[in-house]
């Protein structure tokens, strides 16, 4: 597979609902290909795409998968996308690398969440796609019933192509509407025929609506058709193949991945039709403050972006690049636009799986591995050195769930932060967050499934062993009322004793200003070397917590008199009798819990606005505002719902939303302010509860 020109590379990713086929469609590609002899199983732990041991425990794909496979004088780079909704940043991560997807659907289970998901973020990229409609030999399969599903879902440009020849378990061939031909298949094997008599009629209504269909992006076909002039297949191929990569069109494919029956179509379609590496514009680039374009040349300046890394346990990190410009070579010297460090590709390959394979040279629009690749991350861009080009970001996914992790060893705390860092490499969706407060360490993902799977890795590939625990949150407390106290400090103790009298007054202040110290003493009272002992005193009791057991925020302290000795007197006196003072001015200050309050950004569609709604007034929930579209602009028939809402109340938003919504809404959360606490909640919070994450 050396040295492909762009022209000859096809970049595709599989993407849509779990447990579609689309693993499955991978390995009956490379099969036919003659890649690998025999699809594998992820349940045998034998297969090409899902060779991490997560994916064989959890049966399903996790991470991103490169598949390549050469089909005459093609390349097709192909990734295997997971399907389930917490890993959707890796279907973000591999969109970044090709030219087509190819959105797969089961012909059981017909359109589900994540295959919606996926389509909306390819509208939001105006990504090239075809329909693969799989399992059409399977129990309860319709190939109507899920095509008349697609063009609802996904709108008038869908266009079947093909049509199956029986269902079920006797489908077992495909008409291919471009040519008007049949083929059979016998376990994979296929042979040419005639079009069924049963299915003359419906073939010729078909063929009609896909010919009327495709001739419209093409005037002088369309006019020499209403002429009665009807276009060959090559004439329908080349209309079609050029709709498709202006996203005018849809192909609808079918077939069933298990069977192979129709997979050699699918693997000529991606040719036929797909775009090539350097058909469409290359993404947004900067050098400096200057916009810049890449054209794919492999006659230009090297530029490559880094949109994967993992790391193997024998080989350790591998970089997974697409080329955008240039020809790259084994010891070709690159420089990252992000560090300015420049390193040396000792070693190019590509990957099938977790395989690899020596290149001699990548040209621009492939895709290609180096290992050990130095100081280099996921979104990195490497280029020749004097042109420091950077390509835009890979966008990201929204980490919105978290747990606390405790190493279990003194062992695991020192690896912890190490291992947690190489994790995050692999992973961006991931976020470790140290919350100082409450001397935690929350590790944030997209879901309860994601996490649990970093966890594991985290234990198998860096030997690290963590438990969760419940996530406390961080009230506060504050006062409503002014109040005054007295702190006295006296010990005798044989020699010098302590002493020290603090006399001071609080007073609320407005939310958010935190903390503020006085200094009114007149007369010598308390001398001034002293004062800031006073100071102290009161800032420690505040933090170790006031009447209700947590940190004291919004007070303004005055000290205005005291008393000393002069032998006895000590900066420890006077820290001590301001402690003791701050305690007996709050115990008549009327002191309240203040929680933490979220806005929050909930985007779902139109019809579950209502029970979002019920649900968030549920939870305290203070709403601000709804306004019809997505907050990430990527969800169409969308509303967004903007609102206050406790903190403690969305600790399992993530997982509640996604099982309101099948997995269509989305949110985001940051912290606004902190609120009193209701006084019949304040029992739940005491100190040592914490709230379930």
């Amino acid at each position: 597979m050396n040295g492909y020109q762009p022209a000859n590379i096809r970049n595709v990713a599989l993407v849509g609902h779990n447990g579609s086929g689309k693993t499955t469609l991978a390995e009956s590609l490379l099969c036919i290909a003659g890649a690998i002899q025999k699809a594998g199983s992820t349940d045998a732990g034998n297969s090409v795409c899902d060779f991490e041991p997560e994916e064989s425990k959890h049966h399903m794909s996790i991470s991103l998968a490169l598949a390549p496979f050469a089909s005459g004088t093609v390349k097709v780079n192909l990734i295997d996308c997971p399907g389930y909704a917490d890993f959707f940043g890796e279907v973000k991560t591999a969109l970044v690398a090709v030219d087509l997807a190819i959105v797969v659907v089961s012909g059981v289970e017909g359109i589900e969440s994540q295959a919606e998901a996926a389509w909306e973020y390819l509208d939001t990229i105006h990504m090239p796609r075809m329909i693969f409609i799989n399992k059409l030999d399977r129990e309860r399969a319709s190939f109507d019933r899920t095509l008349s599903a697609v063009k609802s879902s996904f709108g008038p440009e869908v266009l079947p192509v093909q049509l199956p020849v029986g269902i079920e378990s006797d489908f077992h061939g495909i008409v291919d509407l471009a040519g008007n031909v049949c083929t059979l298949y016998d376990q994979g094997i296929a042979t040419s025929s005639g079009i069924p008599k049963s299915m003359i009629s419906e073939v010729e209504a078909a063929r009609e609506q896909f010919i009327e269909g495709t001739i419209v992006a093409d005037d002088s076909l369309m006019e020499r058709y209403l002429e009665g002039s009807v276009p060959d297949a090559g004439q329908l191929t080349g209309v079609l193949s050029r709709a498709t990569s202006e996203c005018s069109a849809y192909p609808v494919l079918c077939g069933s991945a298990s069977t192979l029956t129709g997979i050699d179509q699918v693997a000529q379609a991606i040719i036929s039709l797909g775009p090539a590496a350097d058909a469409r514009p290359g993404p947004p680039a900067r050098v400096g403050d200057t916009e810049v374009r890449v054209p794919c040349d492999p006659a230009g300046k090297q530029v490559a972006r880094v949109f994967k890394t993992f790391t193997d346990p024998y080989v350790g990190r591998i970089s997974i690049l697409k080329a955008l410009s240039g020809t790259f070579r084994p010891d070709s010297v690159l420089v990252n636009s992000r560090s300015h460090v420049e390193g040396r590709l000792h070693v190019i390959e590509t990957l099938r799986g977790k395989a690899s394979e020596p290149l001699s040279e990548a040209r621009a629009g492939d895709i290609f591995a180096v290992p050990k690749l130095s100081d280099t991350a996921t979104g990195d861009t490497l280029s020749s050195k004097g042109f420091p080009v950077e390509v835009e970001p890979i966008p990201g996914e929204l980490a919105n769930y978290a747990v606390a992790i405790e190493p279990r060893t003194k062992e695991d705390e020192d690896k912890l932060m190490t291992a947690l860092h190489r994790l995050q490499e692999e992973d961006p969706a991931l976020r470790v967050e140290r919350v100082d407060e409450t001397h935690q360490t929350l590790l944030w993902g997209t879901g309860d499934t994601h996490i649990n799977v970093s966890l594991e890795r985290l234990h198998r590939k860096y030997g690290v062993e963590v438990g969760t625990t419940d996530i406390v949150v961080p009230y506060r407390e504050t006062i409503t009322k002014p109040s005054q106290g007295e702190g006295k400090y006296k010990k005798q103790t044989g020699g010098h004793g302590q002493y020290g009298v603090a006399d001071i007054r609080i007073e609320p202040l407005d939310r958010g200003s935190g903390y503020v110290f006085s200094d009114e003493v007149v007369g010598g009272a308390i001398p001034k070397q002293y004062i800031p002992a006073v100071e102290k005193g009161i800032e420690e009791s505040m933090t170790q917590g006031g009447v209700h057991g947590f940190p004291v925020v919004d007070v303004h302290v005055s000290c205005y008199d005291g008393k000393y000795h002069p032998v006895d007197s000590s900066e420890l006196s006077f820290k001590m009798a301001g402690a003791l003072a701050f305690r007996e001015a709050l115990s008549n200050a009327a002191a309240v819990i203040l929680e933490p309050i979220s806005r929050i950004e909930v985007s779902v569609p139109d019809s579950l606005q209502g029970e979002i709604l019920g649900d968030l007034s549920a939870r305290r929930a203070h709403v601000q505002r709804t306004e019809a579209g997505s907050f990430d602009g990527i969800s169409k028939g969308a509303t967004t719902i903007t609102a206050l809402v406790p903190r403690s109340e969305i600790m399992r938003y993530a997982l509640d939303l996604r099982s309101i919504t099948g997995g269509r809404g989305r949110f985001r959360a940051e912290h606004d302010h902190y609120d009193v606490l209701p006084t019949n909640l304040m029992d739940k919070v005491k100190p040592g509860k914490t709230k379930q994450a």
